[in-house]
């Protein structure tokens, strides 16, 4: 067996359920093959292939001839031959577009921009105002210019380095991670601490398919059988809960 680090254009790769596709691969010989897409394309059910030419517009999610790199064999067996490694592949295009996305900018950072350049202008122009004041009081008492200037430069500079609200992005930022924290609680986990703020002022969340936001799990809740209606425990896979008929166990 060739280790998938070593994969280029051109290899022969075989497919079985169960595996996972190492490159992205077109299909030369298909058998009942169905492969488990929901990472690529968001679609739930498994995608069945088959061997066979389409041409080049056709939408990703409909390329039966080919086999994306990541994803699942679910059933049947297949020869492919490899198109794509790394970089290359469909995955890797989506990677590739996840390191060219733009800085986060939220209303948070936007209002903290805003009063960094009011704090900037305000001290600015107070520094310029003590200093041209300064300097003609000095002059007024028969201080040289050249030293008034020098003098009153030094008190300026002192002044608006003492006017800079050093401690405000110690607070801001402890607040957020006290934020992160509280949603991490939730099961919700935050990679950047700004979002803490906009996801606080999120009042509605337009969403995908299922498949792209969970983990592709579909799990019964209710089973309606001439007896009754049933209500069922569990989550997953996990072959493990109750059947129940108005909150009391049954037993199968």
């Amino acid at each position: 067996a060739l280790p998938v680090a070593e994969l280029v254009p051109g290899d022969v790769v075989a497919l079985a359920s169960g595996d996972k596709v190492p490159a992205d691969l077109r299909l030369l010989a298909v058998k009942g093959l169905r492969v488990e897409e929901a990472a690529l394309t968001g679609e739930s059910v498994p995608a069945e292939k088959a061997a066979g030419a389409l041409a080049e517009s056709t939408p990703l999610g409909d390329r039966t001839c080919l086999a994306f790199a990541g994803t699942l064999v679910a059933s049947g067996t297949a020869t492919g031959l490899v198109v794509g490694t790394g970089a290359a592949t469909e995955l890797g295009k989506i990677s590739g577009l996840l390191r060219q996305a733009d800085a986060l900018e939220t209303p948070l950072t936007r209002a903290l921009g805003q009063v960094g350049r009011t704090i900037t202008v305000g001290i600015l122009g107070l520094t310029a105002l003590m200093m041209a004041v300064g300097t003609w009081r000095s002059v007024g008492q028969g201080v040289p210019l050249g030293e008034a200037l020098r003098e009153m430069l030094i008190f300026s500079i002192s002044l608006a380095v003492g006017a800079i609200p050093e401690g405000l992005p110690a607070v801001v930022t402890i607040a957020l991670a006290i934020g992160v924290q509280r949603m991490a609680a939730r099961r919700a986990i935050i990679r950047k601490l700004p979002a803490v703020e906009t996801l606080g002022a999120t009042s509605v969340i337009c969403s995908d398919k299922t498949g792209t936001l969970t983990r592709n799990e579909m799990t019964v809740q209710a089973v309606w059988t001439p007896a009754g209606a049933l209500d069922v425990e569990g989550t997953g896979w996990a072959p493990q809960g109750r059947l129940l008929r108005g909150g009391v166990p049954v037993e199968p």
